[in-house]
């Protein structure tokens, strides 16, 4: 009974870098394809 606090907050710790490592992912794609995306909502505008 002693340790359950720590397992708990371990848990809550894991999930917490769960969720950082997938919005560094995130960002790092949208870093990457951002540009890409942009020129081709650019070119779409130009074209109206």
């Amino acid at each position: 009974m002693l340790f359950a606090p720590k397992e708990k907050g371990q848990g809550l710790v894991e999930y917490a870098l769960i969720l950082v490592l997938i919005a560094v992912v995130v960002i790092v794609i949208l870093a990457l394809v951002g540009p890409a995306v942009g020129n081709v909502f650019s070119n779409i505008m130009s074209n109206l």
